[in-house]
């Protein structure tokens, strides 16, 4: 069984979709890690390291999750999780944007999946099976 953590970045608190996403996941037969809400990077690279977790799933809606995840893929690295998967999703960064460009810059900052305001969780289900090789 895979294991995801994922959780709510930086000072944004949006609890109810945090546990769709749980809920979701757990579902389909992943062992989900939630570090819940208010968290840092150092939470979901702790909770990776702690759990042996092939993805990190990074979700924020206040706008700045833009600030609050460059240098994650680097800290992963430095503590050793030079492999994991990073999804960032959301409204992740301040203000309307291409989200083609967005998309660029966060895959620049070393997250491999990149989603934009609205996609739902189901709507990942199949990238995220297809990425981890099955659960």
């Amino acid at each position: 069984m895979k294991t995801i953590v994922i959780g709510v970045i930086g000072a944004d608190v949006h609890a109810v979709g945090n546990k769709i996403i749980e809920y979701t996941l757990t579902k389909e037969g992943f062992n989900v890690v939630n570090v819940g809400v208010l968290s840092s990077q150092e939470d979901f690279i702790n909770a990776a390291i702690e759990t042996s977790a092939s993805l990190i799933l990074v979700s924020s809606l206040y706008g700045h999750g833009e600030l609050d995840c460059r240098g994650m893929r680097e800290k992963c690295e430095e503590a050793g999780l030079d492999h994991i998967l990073l999804y960032v999703g959301g409204n992740i960064v301040v203000g309307k944007q291409d989200f083609d460009e967005v998309e660029s810059r966060f895959k620049n900052m070393g997250f491999n999946r990149v989603y934009p305001p609205g996609v739902k969780i189901d709507d990942v289900l199949d990238t995220i099976k297809l990425d981890l090789g099955g659960i």
